[in-house]
């Protein structure tokens, strides 16, 4: 049996989806399609998401890069065969 993976989002990352530019919007729905279809694991082996762990006062959260500047933030939580990702903030990366 596969694992069904689920991406979920609160309002507070939809009003930051709609301020962002275009392009950075579509890398973040190909990002969840890619999820939805391949699951978490295949997904965090595709190099250009730079899928990575973060450290500090993010403990337990993981990033994915939209673009050179921006970052979906999310936290996988496990139930079962459930992996449910709860993307928590996208916001512009500082340098």
């Amino acid at each position: 049996m596969t694992a069904v993976t689920q991406v979920l989002w609160s309002k507070q990352v939809d009003k930051q989806l709609v301020k962002l530019p275009n392009h950075i919007i579509k890398k973040f729905y190909t990002w969840v399609s890619s999820v939805h279809l391949s699951g978490i694991v295949a997904t965090r082996k595709c190099s250009g998401y730079h899928d990575e762990p973060l450290k500090g006062d993010r403990n337990g959260q993981r990033s994915v890069r939209l673009n050179n500047a921006y970052r979906a933030i999310y936290i996988e939580r496990n139930n079962g065969f459930i992996q449910l990702l709860e993307v928590i903030e996208v916001n512009k990366h500082e340098y």
